[in-house]
C-alpha cells in the first residue's frame, strides 16, 4: 500500500483524510481505476468508498455522494466532483507538484487530446473486451469495429512513445493522466491475450508495473462479486 493512502471500510466513509473517492467493483470498474490511479499518484492520503456495482441497491448507496447516481466520485470537503475526466482535471489542478499533465504546452495540449479520444471514444472495444481483471484467456472473438478500435490504440502509443520515450516509459515520458486513461485498455489488452507490438508490450509493462496498479490488480482478484454480463 502506498504510504499515505488510507482505505475506508467496505461501502463506508474512511476518517481523517479530508479526500473521499468512491468507487465500484475493481474487477469490472474502468472508470473507477482511471482517477483512483491518478490520487494514488499524487500520494496524498485519501479515503476510499467501495460499492459494488449492479446490485439492488447500488445507484441508492451512490446516490449518497452524487445525484448523477455513477461511480466515480471525488468528495474533497465541500466540493464533490463526478466523472473521471473531470476528477483528473481537478486533481491536476488541486496537486500541482504531482505534474499530472506535461509541463510543454504542445504535450499537454496532446496529453489532454489522447485522454479525451479515450473517454469519448472506442465504444466497440469497451463493448466487446470489457474490463474483468481476473479473465486471463486467448481465444475471445471481436468484431472489426473492435480490432479498428484496438489498431488506433496501438497507432496512438506507438506515435506519442516515439516522440516522449528519453523522458520516461509512459506516453509523455512521465506518468500523466494520459496514462491513467489507458490504464484500463491495458488491462483489458492483458486479460484478452491480444498481440501487440514489443513497444506496446514495453509500455503495458510500465504501466502494470506501478505499484497503485498491482495494489488495484490484487484488491479486484480478491472481491467475491460476479457480474454475469462481464464474465461472459
Amino acid at each position: 500500500m502506498m504510504r499515505g493512502r488510507r482505505p475506508g471500510p467496505e461501502g463506508m466513509p474512511g476518517t481523517g483524510a479530508g479526500l473521499l473517492l468512491v468507487i465500484g467493483n475493481r474487477n469490472y470498474s474502468s472508470w473507477s481505476l482511471r482517477p483512483w490511479l491518478v490520487l494514488a499518484m499524487t500520494g496524498a492520503p485519501f479515503d476510499t468508498v467501495r460499492i459494488p456495482l449492479h446490485q439492488p441497491d447500488s445507484q441508492a448507496r451512490i446516490r449518497q455522494y452524487s445525484a448523477a447516481g455513477k461511480v466515480p466520485v471525488l468528495v474533497d470537503g465541500g466540493c464533490t466532483v463526478w466523472d473521471s475526466l473531470a476528477i483528473c482535471e481537478y486533481l491536476a489542478e488541486r496537486f500541482p507538484s504531482a505534474r499530472l499533465w506535461p509541463a510543454d504546452p504542445a504535450a499537454r495540449a496532446q496529453a489532454r487530446s489522447a485522454a479525451c479520444e479515450m473517454h469519448s471514444g472506442f465504444a466497440a472495444l469497451r463493448r466487446e473486451l470489457p474490463m474483468n481483471v481476473r479473465y486471463d484467456r486467448a481465444g475471445h472473438a471481436w468484431s472489426p469495429e473492435a480490432q479498428a478500435d484496438i489498431d488506433r490504440v496501438l497507432a496512438l502509443w506507438s506515435g506519442l512513445r516515439a516522440r516522449h520515450d528519453a523522458g520516461g516509459p509512459f506516453l509523455f515520458g512521465r506518468f500523466s493522466i494520459a496514462d491513467a486513461m489507458f490504464a484500463p485498455v491495458v488491462l483489458r489488452l492483458r486479460s484478452y491475450r491480444v498481440a501487440v507490438p514489443d513497444e506496446s508490450a514495453a509500455y503495458m509493462r510500465s504501466v502494470l508495473d506501478l505499484p497503485p496498479m498491482q495494489e488495484w490488480i490484487a484488491a479486484a482478484v480478491s472481491e467475491a462479486e460476479r457480474i454475469e454480463p462481464f464474465e461472459r
